[in-house]
């Protein structure tokens, strides 16, 4: 680490900040408290700030005196957050503890991503010893399920067209490009009806411990997804057996690997109890087999429970299992042109009961966006041969900037003078909302950086502490020159 000819202020703002923001419910789709928050943010700081229908928010700070006439700089992050292990998103907190140099949450994700970069951005705000030029801090919403807010901003809401994004989470990396993202709901029509009658048996079927994860980031990890443990587990005893499904919840969000799964199953009592029992060891066996190296801990428990009166129709147990089955999930292609890069991807993130439906999410990336396009209506043409109908709820381009350009030269320096290396600049497989920015605001150039955050979107989720202190140093000194220049 290099010391710069001025002092650099300490990140501890940053760390304040987000601490915060640990107390402020923040799921996607329900971001109207942190927006609350930064509006009265800006209003104590006496700086101009902007709320769109969508609750994104855009605050400016005038230039450090002298550098009035630098070009504007904006800065880009979003204020949802994942909310994997929370019993009541909208309302329950985040508790951040640290150890061995990172910062972890208790038992939830952290959301490191992207409400550290987050607070990056509002400490500056606050720091009037940092030279900048004009500065635009846009807080989008709904970036990780979705993107509407990104997807309707008004052409107007930014002025400046170099943009610093916050929201990468690779230290040693400027990241130049992301993958475009097909996210899509199925919803497969059920009823219920009355349970069958004879002698059976019940059970519920627990899968748990699988470490999950993002659903781009980590696709390529050969990561347990309790959607293919479940759909091997039915299909076992679907193709033998008079198999009822009494209930089902797969997965914690649209944007994860599926972590866990709750079944409630019935089988005639005899062989096909037998059977059921059998699988609970059969099923373990090859769980470890598959997944022991990625997920130690996954398991499958199946234990008697008592009888419902009634199970979801046939018809629907049907089409669920026939769409999963003609369903790709993890990579389908790796890039021919980026080596050790996945090119094009596919995940389901949920199955769950709503009120007539089976709600089955899908979510679809590639570099190519027409690749993706096309695997995504597929993807909606193997549900709609069972009954379902499929809303597409995102379909976010890719994005790739010029990695010879001025602005990414001129990052790179940044990095080099400030931490003494320079960072690699790399296309990545998870999906920013540098795309929209991209089409709305011709000419923009954007520069992704980040600290070190792990696991995100998963309840291992962790930030490395020294990544921090060392990106914000990077940031202080990218926002100095970028106002000389």
């Amino acid at each position: 680490m290099k010391k710069l000819d001025y002092p650099v202020p300490a990140a501890d703002q940053v760390y304040q900040i987000f601490s915060q923001l640990n107390h402020i419910p923040r799921p996607s789709h329900h971001e109207e408290q942190v927006a609350d928050f930064l509006c009265d943010y800006a209003r104590k700081l006496g700086l101009e700030y902007q709320r769109d229908d969508h609750h994104c928010v855009v605050i400016r700070k005038p230039a450090t005196p002298g550098y009035e006439q630098a070009e504007p700089v904006v800065v880009l992050n979003h204020m949802d957050m994942v909310c994997v292990g929370m019993n009541d998103p909208l309302h329950d907190t985040v508790t951040p503890y640290t150890e061995n140099g990172w910062m972890h949450a208790r038992g939830t994700s952290l959301g490191a991503d992207n409400g550290i970069g987050l607070s990056m951005a509002l400490a500056m705000l606050a720091d009037d010893t940092i030279v900048h030029g004009p500065i635009e801090v846009i807080t989008t919403t709904n970036e990780e399920d979705g993107m509407s807010g990104a997807a309707n901003l008004s052409a107007d809401f930014i002025r400046g067209r170099k943009v610093i994004n916050l929201d990468s989470e690779d230290y040693d990396t400027i990241t130049t490009g992301a993958a475009g993202a097909y996210l899509q709901a199925h919803r497969i029509p059920f009823t219920y009806v009355p349970a069958p009658a004879g002698k059976r048996r019940w059970y519920k079927v627990t899968i748990s411990g699988g470490r999950g994860g993002h659903s781009g980031v980590d696709i390529n990890k050969g990561r347990a997804s309790a959607v293919v443990i479940a759909w091997a587990l039915l299909a076992a005893i679907y193709n033998e057996y008079d198999l009822e499904l009494a209930a089902i919840r797969v997965g914690e969000a649209n944007a994860s690997i599926a972590s866990s799964a709750e079944l409630i199953i019935t089988v005639p009592s005899g062989e096909a109890a037998e059977l059921v029992k059998a699988q609970e060891e059969q099923l373990n066996a090859w769980i470890q087999d598959e997944f022991g190296d990625t997920d130690p801990d996954v398991t499958c428990r199946i234990e008697k429970v008592s009888a419902l009166p009634s199970v979801i129709c046939h018809e629907a147990f049907d089409a669920l299992m026939l769409s999963l089955e003609q369903v790709p999930q993890g990579v389908v292609k790796m890039s021919e042109t980026m080596p050790g890069t996945v090119e094009t991807s596919n995940n389901v993130g949920r199955i769950v009961m709503e009120e007539g439906h089976l709600l089955v999410t899908t979510h679809t990336r590639s570099f190519i966006d027409a690749d993706m396009v096309s695997l995504g209506q597929e993807i909606a043409s193997a549900f709609s041969e069972q009954g379902a109908t499929s809303e597409v709820i995102m379909s976010a381009p890719a994005w790739q900037e010029d990695q010879q350009s001025d602005f990414l030269s001129l990052t790179s320096d940044v990095f080099d003078d400030v931490l003494g290396w320079r960072p690699r600049m790399v296309a990545m497989h998870f999906v920013l909302e540098a795309g929209y920015f991209v089409q709305k605001y011709p000419g923009i150039q954007i520069a992704s950086i980040g600290p070190r955050i792990v696991e995100p979107h998963s309840t291992a989720e962790r930030v490395e502490l020294s990544t921090i202190d060392d990106i914000w140093r990077v940031f202080v000194e990218l926002l100095r020159r970028l106002a000389q220049n």
